[in-house]
């Protein structure tokens, strides 16, 4: 069943807010509204998945909430869209980095142009929800980056660069594979592997490791752990692509 609902964040309720939210509403979006405050923001961390967040010039004033609403985004994989003028928005993501934020609308408002474009979004939301979740941690940001482009074409996939955020992460999200690097500071890909499967929520969680030696005698050290399998950095993004493919087909149904 599709889902054509948003969350709309926004202080007070103005002329302009109530004729967003009808216009919203005219083209078939449930709309759940909300101030921008943590108490309340925490009755939407799980629904809806889409946000619409109404700026103002009271969000100098609310940095704490910002930092939550942050956090709800990664954490749950929450679509951010704004709507406020260049002030507004410059001051949101100096706290909320621009690459969380979807689209961001300009005042004045066309209300047709932006009910067409969250439908849009919407759609391509609920696309999104059926696709498997990977959780990709790696302290590399360059790796990072390069590999959840590649992924972004056929999965859902989150990225974390420490073993703790992974934890953290997996604290309240149970994602359909875990690419975890094998050697990271602080706390290993091993430890991190070691508190994956002494979790009784995570236990069942694969987990496959990226590593960056292909030697016989590194490989079998990683195997040695049972992980669900392995990927070598060096690996091109065709095979790496297909060997998440592979995995996820000769595992479909368990």
């Amino acid at each position: 069943m599709k889902d054509n609902k948003l969350l709309l964040i926004s202080s007070g309720s103005t002329f302009m807010v109530d004729a967003l939210s009808n216009g919203l509403k005219e083209v078939g979006i449930t709309v759940e509204k909300c101030e921008p405050k943590i108490k309340e923001l925490e009755k939407y961390k799980e629904s809806p998945n889409v946000i619409l967040f109404y700026l103002g010039s009271y969000i100098d004033e609310i940095a704490d909430v910002l930092v939550y609403l942050k956090d709800m985004c990664l954490e749950q994989e929450k679509i951010l869209c704004t709507i406020g003028d260049n002030s507004e928005y410059n001051v949101l993501t100096k706290v909320i980095p621009e690459d969380f934020i979807k689209e961001n609308f300009l005042r004045p408002l066309n209300i047709k142009n932006v009910a067409e474009k969250m439908q849009l979004i919407l759609s391509v939301n609920d696309e999104m929800q059926r696709r498997k979740r990977i959780l990709l941690v790696d302290d590399d940001p360059t790796f990072l980056t390069l590999v959840k482009k590649w992924l972004d074409e056929e999965y859902r996939v989150t990225i974390v660069n420490s073993g703790m955020q992974a934890i953290t992460f997996l604290a309240t999200n149970e994602p359909d594979l875990i690419l975890l690097d094998y050697e990271m500071p602080v706390t290993t890909g091993p430890q991190v592997l070691e508190m994956i499967r002494s979790e009784v929520k995570t236990e069942r969680v694969p987990v496959i490791f990226l590593t960056g030696k292909g030697d016989r005698e590194s490989v079998m050290k990683v195997l040695s752990l049972k992980p669900n399998g392995y990927l070598l950095k060096t690996m091109s993004k065709e095979d790496i692509l297909k060997s998440i493919r592979d995995f996820f087909e000769a595992n479909k149904g368990k």
